[in-house]
């Protein structure tokens, strides 16, 4: 059998190791005058104009010395800011840097100085790291550098390369053009432009390969972690506008993040989803069966919002795809509007509104109450419902409750044995059910004519709940004093849309496009919430508050890999992973298993040396719908 060549890995440290350029924050330490900003933009020209190639190296770095008069005792606070800076994918990968310390080599046109102390804790040798050296006056200001070191000077990068007389293949990594020359004169076999930090195009041009992150060059090079998935291969899509924090958490994490700001069709998303990974909508987007067939890459669907009702549970479930909510991101948000809507439905004030716009001053109190002493109905007593009954009781209001599952009473609320007592009791009635198809119409002729005249109606739940046409009826009669909708059977896909309801013109009625937990609080709740759920299932594989898998709170494993095998609930799949890895004579350090109706859930933890043919064998286990190990 043919020996693989060693390889030998030579990576830039500005911008490439770290995520910055060091004479840069060496700059921001140094420099204290009013003309600070301009110095520090000069130092950044003669940075980038180097990398890009268009002036020569010596010419870029005499130019930053000279700019940045700094002194030798600024160095130990360059060092401290510059290990907070190292780039993420170094960080994820510095076992491996360590484990190869003999083959990994740093090559840079920065300084010894600031850089033997930093790589020196990722395990990379002081003897196998080149750079330049400063030069000092002798009040200790860094007036200069060695002239002698070749990589002062104009292509030195490819001399240090060819004095070194490396055995094996040369891969180099780095953000610069200083870097794909080593590469241009014929001292490496492959150049890969690193872009975690930044690109520039001209360097992009010249790459054999362009990497989004060290783990991507792992992969392609089938090294250690060769299995581990890289984060940059992994494709998220975002729809409908999720808030830029969750945008943030899943581009730092280091996946390839690709914003939509509306919903899309079941034929858009077919097409879309492709090659995605992490799917996360809110409310308009509908993950259906067809979806789901074409989404062979799909891992994970994130709800940002509480209700899954437009996801396909079953069949992402059947299909190995965990799904993830917010179930309580939002709570408050729609708490408040419910009971701004219901004070300003009972003061008539929708209509007094825009009798003013219209100039027409109508100040009466008829038709016009307080909310303190009326009976409030909540249909639906989860999250949103107790949390109203809570703040409507606070407000003097009598609290009643309907709900199908047996719930605890908060405060005084009374529950009531059925909607039709319910209804026939209170003054106003708030709906707060989820979107199972079994709760379509669950408000119609029937409902509406077990109410009280003069009711006050809000929605807020689901628009499928109630029969729209009759709750117009019960609007234009009077019968319905007001009504507050946020939701509808039907909703445009992006704002660019018209809405379009016969709702619309009715007396005392407000109408609003599904904002109940559209505050910027809430927001921001969801958009951290659900992305961290979703990169610990990705991470870790637990699987805390998912809707849909066996719930699995994992510890962190070390030196160790984690199987993760997903399979249909039969009988005999667990013993039977067992005894595989106990016929390739693989240690389990631990192992957790929980199932519901349709699939089981197995984690093993192992040693980590195992023959790979071991998960071949484990994918080919009958009723296997998905496996995938983690390092």
């Amino acid at each position: 059998m043919e020996k693989t060549a060693v390889k030998n890995f030579v990576i830039d440290f500005d911008s490439t190791f770290t995520q910055v350029e060091a004479l840069d924050v060496l700059g921001e330490i140094s420099l204290t005058g009013t003309d600070k900003e301009e110095v520090l933009l000069k130092i950044k020209d003669f940075t980038d104009s180097a990398m890009a190639g268009n002036i020569s190296f010596r010419e870029s770095l005499n130019g930053r010395i000279k700019l940045l008069h700094a002194h030798k005792d600024q160095l130990p606070e360059l060092i401290s800011v510059l290990r907070n800076k190292v780039s993420k994918s170094f960080i994820r990968n510095k076992e491996f840097l360590s484990n190869h310390s003999e083959n990994v080599y740093i090559i840079s046109n920065g300084f010894k100085e600031f850089i033997c102390p930093i790589v020196k804790e990722y395990g990379i040798r002081e003897d196998h790291v080149f750079a330049n050296t400063f030069c000092y006056d002798e009040a200790g200001y860094i007036v200069g550098f060695d002239m002698d070191n070749i990589l002062s000077g104009d292509k030195g990068k490819p001399a240090v390369i060819k004095e070194m007389k490396l055995k094996g293949e040369v891969h180099v990594i780095g953000d610069g053009y200083t870097d794909y020359e080593i590469r241009e004169y014929g001292m490496a076999e492959r150049f890969y432009a690193f872009t975690e930090n930044v690109s520039r195009q001209k360097v992009l041009e010249k790459a054999d390969h362009i990497a989004p992150s060290l783990d991507e060059i792992l992969y392609h090079n089938n090294m250690e972690r060769a299995l581990s998935y890289p984060k940059n291969r992994i494709k998220v899509l975002l729809l409908e506008n999720i808030h830029q924090v969750g945008v943030n958490l899943m581009q730092e994490e280091g996946y390839q993040v690709e914003v939509y700001p509306a919903g899309l069709s079941e034929d858009e998303l077919v097409e879309k989803i492709k090659d995605v990974s992490i799917l996360g909508i809110r409310s308009k987007t509908n993950v259906t069966k067809r979806v789901i067939e074409n989404a062979k890459k799909l891992k994970a669907v994130g709800a940002f919002c509480i209700g899954t009702n437009q996801i396909d549970l079953k069949e992402c479930q059947k299909n190995g795809i965990a799904v993830f909510n917010a179930p309580y991101s939002n709570t408050r948000s729609v708490v408040e509007l419910a009971i701004a809507e219901m004070i300003m439905l009972i003061r008539n004030l929708p209509d007094k509104i825009v009798a003013m716009h219209a100039g027409k001053w109508d100040k009466s109190a008829k038709g016009s109450y307080e909310i303190r002493g009326k009976k409030l109905g909540l249909v639906g007593y989860g999250n949103i419902g107790k949390q109203l009954s809570v703040i409507g009781e606070a407000m003097g209001m009598q609290v009643y409750y309907y709900d199908l599952n047996e719930k605890l009473a908060l405060g005084n609320a009374t529950k009531c044995k059925s909607l039709q007592e319910m209804l026939s009791t209170v003054d106003v009635v708030s709906l707060h059910v989820d979107g199972r198809k079994e709760n379509k119409n669950l408000i119609g002729k029937q409902e509406f004519e077990w109410m009280k005249d003069g009711m006050i109606f809000l929605n807020l739940s689901r628009g499928h709940v109630v029969d729209i046409a009759e709750l117009k009826k019960n609007i234009e009669s009077g019968k319905i004093a007001g009504a507050s909708v946020d939701v509808f059977p039907v909703e445009p896909y992006s704002n660019a849309d018209e809405f379009i309801s016969e709702l619309r013109t009715l007396p005392n009625t407000i109408l609003t496009p599904h904002i109940g937990g559209s505050t910027q609080e809430a927001q921001e709740n969801i958009a951290e919430f659900v992305p961290t759920k979703i990169m610990d299932y990705i991470n870790t594989g637990s699987t805390t508050n998912s809707v849909n898998f066996p719930d699995i709170t994992l510890p962190a494993f070390e030196n160790a890999h984690r199987f993760i095998h997903i399979h249909h609930n039969k009988p005999g799949v667990l013993a039977e992973i067992t005894n595989m890895l106990a016929s390739h004579n693989i240690n389990v350090v631990g192992q957790y298993l929980k199932t519901n109706e349709t699939i089981g859930y197995v984690i093993t933890d192992i040693d980590k040396g195992y023959d790979p043919a071991v998960t071949k064998e484990l994918k080919k286990i009958e009723g296997t719908i998905k496996f995938r190990v983690l390092y």
